[in-house]
């Protein structure tokens, strides 16, 4: 509001000043005498010099005092902490202190403004240069490979708030969206404990459990319980307690999963995700296991 009231206060005196200028001289001269002609005026030059300067020095002394104020937060005893990894191209979210492992879709708790308490965020990249760019709850903030950088967000209403990479990261950059669920505590801790929960599994989905730990799957994609402990992709524990897959690009429905694994390039070309060539009954019993991680 103080840069908006001082930016505000230049346009209307230029702005005055233009209009006066066109309504006083907007006729001619025609009889050929020139105007007084003014060659110099220390006391114009002093001013022009003086008064932008004064103006800002005051709007960055402004700026800079936000940004300290920004940069010095630190945690509070029960603030949720937030690691937030960027590849190529989805994102990985850590609750250290929780327990809790899951990927493009955060979830954090509503920030009470009697007593603010933020969620702060660990940003790192696990292959090139990302951004965590959420609007409507903080600005852009970089991920650099071997450079650690942070960000910290304080909801004040539930709901879901919609972001993404912003940052050109490779093929799919643009499809690289995020999701942060702001909810109320109570929720929020509900949540928590049905992700720290070991998945649940379905004896009728056996089939599809042994062709999923035979394959290349367990490479990259973690199940907890199970013989899968891969880390280059998403950890499906909970899998269909999201609401998208692969990074936002797709609803979680039976037949966007069924595609996704069948041919991941037909939601995200140039995905890293390869398809596994698989049967038909092997690529149906493959989905109606994951369809039981909950």
């Amino acid at each position: 509001m103080f840069v908006l009231a001082v930016t505000g206060a230049i346009f209307a005196i230029v702005f005055s000043l233009l209009v006066y200028a066109v309504a006083k001289f907007r006729r001619r001269n025609d009889d050929g005498r020139e105007p007084p002609q003014v060659y110099g005026s220390n006391q114009v030059e002093v001013a022009w010099t003086v008064i932008p300067i004064l103006i800002v020095v005051a709007l960055f002394m402004a700026t800079a005092r936000v940004i300290a104020d920004i940069q010095k937060a630190s945690p509070s005893a029960n603030a949720v902490e937030v690691v937030a990894i960027g590849h190529q191209f989805w994102w990985e979210y850590r609750y250290p202190s929780l327990g809790v492992v899951t990927a493009n879709e955060l979830h954090v708790p509503v920030s009470d403004p009697g007593h603010p308490t933020p969620t702060f965020i660990k940003l790192l990249s696990a292959d090139t240069d990302h951004s965590f760019w959420v609007p409507r709850l903080a600005g852009k903030t970089d991920l650099i490979p071997n450079h650690p950088n942070s960000t910290w967000i304080d909801p004040h209403e539930a709901g879901l708030y919609l972001g993404q990479c912003a940052q050109y990261c490779g093929t799919q950059h643009a499809k690289m969206l995020l999701r942060v669920y702001v909810q109320p505590r109570e929720e929020f801790n509900r949540w928590v404990q049905s992700q720290t929960q070991p998945a649940h599994m379905n004896s009728d989905a056996s089939e599809g459990q042994r062709v999923f730990e035979t394959t290349a799957c367990i490479d990259c994609h973690a199940v907890a319980g199970t013989v899968a402990n891969g880390r280059f992709g998403p950890d499906l524990t909970h899998l269909m307690s999201r609401e998208t897959i692969a990074a936002g690009a797709a609803a979680n429905t039976h037949d966007n999963l069924r595609l996704w694994i069948r041919k991941p390039d037909a939601i995200k070309p140039g995905s890293l995700m390869p398809a596994m060539e698989l049967s038909d009954r092997e690529l149906d019993a493959v989905t109606a296991y994951l369809e039981t991680l909950r």
